[in-house]
Formats: C-alpha cells, sequence, structure tokens
C-alpha cells in the first residue's frame, strides 16, 4: 500500500456562506489521514469558520453508519487570523468521506489541508 502526501488548497470560500463547500473528497479504494487543516481569514472584519466530516461509512466495530459531524463549529477567527483546526490530532477520512468547510461570509476564508492517502 503505497503512502502519497499531498497538499490540499482553496484560496477562498464557501462559494455561498451557510452552505459547506467541499474541500476534498476521499477517492475509491483510498484511506486518507489529515495531518493538518488551516483555515485564514482573508477578510477585512472577523468572520466564524465551521468544518465538517461527511460520512457515510460504517466501521470501528460499530453497526450504524457514520453520519456527518463538526470537527470546528462557528470559531471566530479575526482578521489576517489563521487557526489550526487539528490540535493535537489527526484525522481519518475513509473512501467516500469528504471535508466540508463553512463560513459566515461567502468567499473570505483561505483554506489548506496536509494530507497522506494509502491506496
Amino acid at each position: 500500500m503505497p503512502n502519497t502526501f499531498k497538499s490540499v488548497s482553496h484560496d477562498v470560500m464557501p462559494a455561498s456562506a451557510g452552505t459547506p463547500e467541499d474541500l476534498y473528497t476521499t477517492p475509491g479504494s483510498t484511506t486518507t489521514v489529515v495531518i493538518g487543516l488551516m483555515i485564514a481569514n482573508v477578510h477585512t472584519s472577523q468572520v466564524t469558520f465551521s468544518v465538517k466530516h461527511v460520512s457515510t461509512t460504517s466501521g470501528g466495530g460499530r453497526s450504524a453508519t457514520n453520519t456527518t459531524t463538526f470537527l470546528q463549529k462557528d470559531v471566530p477567527i479575526a482578521v489576517g487570523e489563521s487557526k489550526q483546526c487539528l490540535v493535537g490530532g489527526k484525522h481519518v477520512l475513509e473512501t467516500g468521506d469528504k471535508i466540508q468547510v463553512d463560513a459566515s461570509v461567502s468567499d473570505k476564508v483561505s483554506v489548506t489541508m496536509s494530507i497522506m492517502e494509502i491506496t
């Protein structure tokens, strides 16, 4: 199983405030480890952001299907500030799982995610 390190970035997102936008979707036959996720406010005033893990897989000994969960919710971020979203840990995504980003203002957060894809 090869491991490939990658960087996923989006200069400004989401396209519409209040509508989470996909940053990344795990490809078929792949497990992804999110190593880091940085969000920067590029607006002229404070905004809030949220990060979601969208999953329909099952695992971890559960018979129930996974659901959508927040990794961060309504976090305030000052003008010009950056925030690390996965402080102290990594996050595993299974095939088809997504990371989505939303903000209180459209096109005002810049996002960079470091990942390792295992195929």
